[in-house]
């Protein structure tokens, strides 16, 4: 087993396949197996998972998933971009449906001004001001979105923080899309499947009337493997994930050493994506 893979398998820990609550088991690193319940767990309680990047003082222990985005990559480089988006979303079975009241995503490209709006200036680099940014959900440290759910279908990954979704609990009261500062959950206002041209049989399908988003790709993660954004990416650093409480691993290094900034923090939700710009 190679080092990266032995990465990915400590990193995944108790791993919920493709979000739908199953449990499985993976050997965690120099502990016991461990198990995620059944039951969707409750919001992450903790109040950071690092110091010095708007997350407070006080670590959490064990996993914390978090990830890099770093546009000085993607600046003259918009295809890979693309290639990180096309990556996904073949992963995950989201439906390309040209209609913006219908359209589901995952990743997607949006302005700077419109992805950091509280960051944003009158006198931004040409760089900045004519790049597409890439957003998603945030896997966030205190999320409104799972507080905001009747029914726990969204909920966090205690062993990870990854927060994740199960389709059959959703009721598709969209109370969680209302929540979410960043606009990061789509719904699925009709039959998704005939808006997939190359559908991926090991992940599930969805229905018309259940939110969905990006979950991380936790189902990777469980074998060992790397997001796909990120593994579209290789090569380039221009998204790096990881674990934010190892102050070894990648991830914690490349905040050491670069300034970041967040989407929204005013809104307090503490978001597990980090950018450079």
């Amino acid at each position: 087993m190679n080092n990266k893979r032995r990465k990915f398998l400590k990193m995944a820990g108790a791993t919920v396949l493709a979000g739908m609550g199953a449990p499985v088991l993976v050997k965690l690193h120099g502990t016991a197996q461990a198990s995620a319940d059944s039951e969707p767990a409750p919001a992450h309680a903790a109040d950071s998972h690092g110091g010095g990047h708007g997350h407070g003082e006080e670590q959490n222990a064990g996993i914390r998933l978090g990830m890099v985005i770093d546009m000085r990559k993607f600046y003259d480089d918009e295809a890979l971009l693309d290639e990180a988006i096309a990556a996904c979303h073949l992963a995950h079975n989201v439906p390309d449906i040209d209609e913006r009241k219908s359209e589901i995503k995952w990743i997607w490209k949006t302005g700077y001004g419109n992805a950091f709006p509280d960051h944003s200036h009158n006198r931004r680099s040409g760089s900045v001001e004519n790049s597409a940014f890439p957003v998603l959900c945030n896997h966030c440290d205190n999320p409104s979105c799972v507080k905001a759910c009747p029914t726990k279908a969204t909920f966090v990954m205690e062993k990870n923080g990854i927060v994740s979704m199960d389709y059959h609990r959703c009721i598709g009261c969209r109370f969680c899309m209302a929540a979410c500062p960043y606009g990061a959950r789509s719904f699925n206002w009709q039959d998704p499947r005939p808006f997939i041209t190359v559908y991926n049989p090991e992940f599930p399908g969805r229905n018309r009337g259940v939110v969905e988003k990006c979950n991380f790709c936790s189902e990777r993660l469980g074998k060992g493997l790397e997001p796909a954004c990120v593994e579209a990416c290789a090569g380039t650093g221009a998204i790096v994930f990881g674990d934010l409480n190892d102050p070894e691993s990648e991830i914690s290094k490349v905040l050491h050493e670069e300034f970041t900034i967040q989407r929204r923090p005013a809104a307090g939700t503490r978001p597990s994506v980090f950018y450079i710009v």
